[in-house]
């Protein structure tokens, strides 16, 4: 029997040191301290914010709608005895800069992606993660912490709730209710007094309508969570990079270095072609294939892409299996990849001339754009990959995520949509060929190129946008993106020609519409 109970004892002992180690009890977040009466004002802030701000649309008031939020979770982070650190103040900065992307582009496709890498850049601020895993994970502890900030939050007002007396809120409650109805007697008064201030009173009010209320009551909710995940996030984030991956098998130098010796000899022919076609020329190449010049240049650039994308994987895959167990193997390792970033960068640079010569032939378009720019900084991720060789790379997993998130900005910047059309605008008085029904896919941003166009090429790619704009109605200043007022200042001081809408259907754009 003493014996039983010894090896009960031990498998109690070895299931409770399993337990220990397990991934979840790792990354469980050290208790949080009880949530501080500044960061629940600035939680129901952010909710109201996000009521009033966010239910005409996006513009300058994503940002506002997000200052609270912040707040709280500087407040939380600063009773938790957090300090910032130089990474998570460059965080920060980012998440400013990449929420200003609504207020200055009308198209959605860079603010959808500026949004996406803010949630990115918010989850390493708070968690603070470095490695590969945290990097990765991050991001998932706010759908986790969206939960457990609720039931935070609720502790935190029953507790102050029990010792809140009568003679502590009634005062602050009469003078809301009295402050109010001040602003509420004098603001009509002024307002039927002066137009002017009325028209102000209009455009900073929002919408509140009735048929409007259901969502400003959802905005509200996920703006109170949202800013309740951060602050909880911010008091006691979870620790993902406690996360450990094993790194594999470590293999002999033949088994390991002998296929990417092989696939960088390959690389090698490959690009001494590439440099061969640049000195003789391409149209010796095209009536050597048979090749058309769009066929060339097209079909090479999405093959070049996925060559890159897929280099990267290798390399992942080949330092897990390295050979490691001295100097000797790592510096083998280090030239072998290293010669294989090498030669990568200069099929990246291929990818970018054959995209280069597609566009002078036949105008730039957004999906042209894009995938450039994603070569672009696949190239600038290969760039990272050979510092982390020679320096290393305890910092490249912040840097990769940096660096896209500093794409995203830059692409957010630039505004894609004008720079189609500036191009597509330059084509035109450089050989007279223009697509005018693709821009009725291009948003407000493009319009200032556009108005540059002779009529009746003005009005017909102008027409998508005006119609868009007036389908839309006035947005509220909060609402308004830059873009968006720029091109109703262009069609305001030149409307539309209604003689030059009917020469559309000629021209290759779509038919004219009714005035």
């Amino acid at each position: 029997m003493w014996q039983h109970q010894l090896r009960h004892q031990q498998a109690q002992a070895r299931a409770a040191e399993k337990a220990a180690s397990s991934i979840g009890n790792r990354v469980r977040p050290a208790e949080a301290a009880p949530i501080r009466t500044a960061a629940l004002v600035a939680v129901l802030v952010g909710g109201l914010a996000c009521a009033v701000l966010l239910g005409d649309g996006l513009g300058p008031g994503l940002l506002l709608a997000a200052l609270p939020a912040m707040v709280a979770a500087y407040v939380s982070a600063r009773a938790a005895g957090r300090t910032a650190r130089p990474w998570t103040l460059v965080w920060v900065l980012g998440c400013v800069a990449l929420l200003g992307v609504p207020a200055l582009r009308d198209s959605a496709w860079p603010a959808t992606l500026a949004i996406l890498a803010v949630i990115v850049l918010a989850a390493l601020a708070l968690h603070g993660s470095r490695r590969w895993p945290g990097v990765l994970l991050s991001p998932a502890g706010f759908a986790l912490t969206a939960v457990t900030g609720i039931r935070w939050a609720w502790q935190g007002l029953r507790t102050r709730g029990g010792g809140l007396r009568r003679d502590q809120w009634l005062p602050v409650a009469k003078a809301t209710v009295v402050a109010a109805g001040l602003l509420l007697v004098f603001g009509a008064l002024f307002a039927s007094a002066d137009a002017a201030f009325a028209d102000l009173l209009g455009d900073l009010a929002p919408n509140v309508s009735l048929p409007y209320a259901p969502l400003r009551v959802l905005l509200f909710l996920l703006g109170v969570v949202l800013a309740l995940a951060v602050a909880r996030t911010a008091a006691a984030p979870h620790r993902w990079d406690r996360v450990k991956v094993a790194p594999g098998k470590a293999r002999s130098r033949v088994e390991w270095g002998l296929p990417l010796i092989v696939l960088n000899l390959l690389f090698a022919g490959f690009n001494s072609v590439q440099l061969a076609v640049l000195f003789g020329g391409y149209r010796k190449v095209l009536e050597s294939t048979g090749l058309t010049y769009s066929e060339y240049a097209r079909q090479g650039f999405w093959q070049l892409l996925w060559a890159t994308v897929f280099v990267l994987a290798v390399i992942g895959l080949a330092l897990r299996w390295a050979p490691r167990g001295t100097a000797a193997d790592r510096r083998f390792v280090r030239s072998v990849l290293g010669t294989l970033c090498l030669l990568t960068l200069v099929v990246v640079a291929s990818a970018v001339r054959r995209m280069d010569l597609y566009v002078a032939a036949y105008g730039l378009t957004r999906l042209r754009l894009s995938v450039v720019t994603m070569e672009l900084w696949l190239g600038l991720v290969i760039v990272l990959l050979m510092a982390a060789g020679v320096a290393g790379g305890r910092w490249l997993a912040r840097a990769v995520v940096g660096s896209a998130a500093l794409t995203v900005l830059a692409f957010g910047l630039l505004s894609p949509d004008g720079m189609v059309a500036e191009r597509n605008v330059a084509r035109f008085e450089q050989d007279g060929k223009i697509d005018l029904a693709y821009f009725r896919y291009l948003s407000a941003d493009a319009a200032p190129a556009l108005d540059r166009l002779p009529e009746p090429q003005r009005s017909c790619a102008l027409l998508g946008i005006r119609d868009d704009l007036r389908s839309a109605g006035e947005a509220p200043w909060y609402a308004t993106s830059l873009g968006e007022r720029r091109a109703r200042e262009v069609l305001r001081e030149r409307p539309l020609a209604p003689s030059a809408l009917k020469e559309c259907g000629r021209l290759g754009g779509f038919g004219a519409r009714s005035e």
